[in-house]
């Protein structure tokens, strides 16, 4: 059987869920699978877990700090008071994900995708899919089922704080297929009663969220939008009405409740590794066994340049994504590979140390393919999840492939 019939086998029969094997003209989903043995899949799962637990105790710090500590972490205006809501104490997302590379010295945490993360239907879906096409053990399996959890102790929480829950909704960009797609997965997954409603379809009258469909509207108490608040905080209906600003606002009067939580768009901006790493490195906050955490799974990342003439480096947006803006150095300040896109160069940026991620090679319609791979490992409700493989360049775009994983 050549490449792309077993391709067209694998995944022609789950388009009606994962439309998006092809990205753009480009290949995307790889019939292929790239085994990981269960000591790395519990490493993972480990460092998830452990870094979830530090991201939620030093967000829940932040969100009870000055606004200037916000603003320093690049927290628009518009949204210093909606950040603050408190929800969770012990979790500061409901579906959110870290990124790895694997190095000679383990797992390294790149980045924390906590508010707005994509490759759900990848890990939780396609992977077992996947795994039972090819007659493998699925490292995922089972794990959709956190999903639901998450989503409904999420609802319940709010409804313990006094919010009105009648009324969910489920957005992301109409025409986005991968957005789309992934928030109607997490919609089937989470067991709520709800409906989907694409972003271009809200609106805010009378000082409530409305969706607003065939000329008629219907209120949304919970909001899950797979849409960043820092996107957000920019949006204007056609009229140039400041909609999302006059979101945050409900969220901050605490009249729309939202999933993720406020707490995932402190989480998200890279500038929070840059201040966990800050304290960490003045022996400060944590206690010795968080110390040694953050020294095993994350890496020295600050708001200037410490690693010019020292050391290779990473630059990247504090809010960037899919490796926009993203700029890779050796230690004599050359560049050794920059994102081409035109998108997130205006965001302030971290320095990260640069670690080269595994090469490996896969079978793509073009031939074989050596790239990079880029472990995600879900946190869903406090715990670990599933992981997702993706292979690319030194810098992990857009259009970097789905490599199904199974264990080895």
């Amino acid at each position: 059987m050549t490449y792309a019939k077993m391709r067209e086998n694998l995944y022609g029969p789950i388009r009606s869920v994962f439309s998006w094997d092809w990205l753009e003209g480009e290949e995307y989903g790889l019939a292929g699978m790239h085994q990981i043995s269960r000591d790395m899949r519990s490493e993972l799962s480990l460092a998830t877990a452990e870094l979830g637990k530090i991201f939620a105790r030093v967000t829940g710090k932040v969100q009870h700090g000055p606004d200037g500590l916000l603003r320093e972490l690049g927290i628009p205006e518009e949204a210093l008071a909606a950040v603050r809501i408190p929800v969770f104490e012990d979790t500061v997302t409901t579906i959110g994900r870290f990124d790895f590379a694997q190095t000679p010295t383990g797992p390294k945490m790149l980045e924390f995708n906590s508010d707005t993360p994509t490759s759900v239907v990848e890990a939780f879906f396609v992977n077992q899919k996947a795994c039972d096409f090819f007659g493998v053990s699925n490292p995922n399996a089972g794990m959709e089922t956190q999903i639901e959890r998450a989503f409904q102790d999420t609802l319940a929480r709010y409804r313990d704080l006094g919010y009105k829950t009648d009324k969910i909704v489920f957005s992301a960009l109409g025409w986005h297929d991968e957005d789309r797609g992934t928030a109607r997965f997490l919609l089937e997954k989470s067991g709520l009663e709800a409906r989907f409603a694409p972003l271009e379809d809200l609106r805010v009258k009378n000082d409530r969220l409305w969706v607003v469909a065939n000329d008629s509207m219907e209120p949304a108490d919970v909001l899950y939008r797979l849409h960043a608040l820092e996107k957000l905080a920019d949006d204007r209906d056609d009229d140039g009405y400041p909609t999302g600003k006059h979101v945050l606002d409900l969220i901050a009067r605490k009249k729309l409740a939202i999933i993720n939580p406020p707490s995932a768009f402190v989480a998200q901006t890279k500038a929070l590794q840059a201040l966990v790493w800050g304290l960490h490195e003045a022996g400060e906050f944590f206690t010795p066994g968080e110390h040694e955490l953050i020294e095993r799974y994350m890496l020295p990342t600050y708001l200037e340049n410490r690693f010019s003439g020292r050391s290779a480096y990473v630059v990247k947006p504090i809010f960037g994504r899919e490796g926009g803006a993203v700029s890779l150095y050796a230690a004599d300040d050359s560049v050794i590979e920059q994102d081409k896109d035109r998108f997130y160069w205006d965001q302030p940026m971290v320095y990260q140390q640069l670690v080269e991620m595994e090469q490996v090679t896969s079978e793509t319609v073009s031939g074989p393919y050596q790239g990079r791979l880029l472990w995600g490992s879900f946190l869903v409700g406090g715990q670990a999840s599933a992981i997702c493989a993706r292979i690319g360049g030194r810098i992990t775009g857009n259009l970097s492939c789905y490599l199904p994983a199974a264990f080895g």
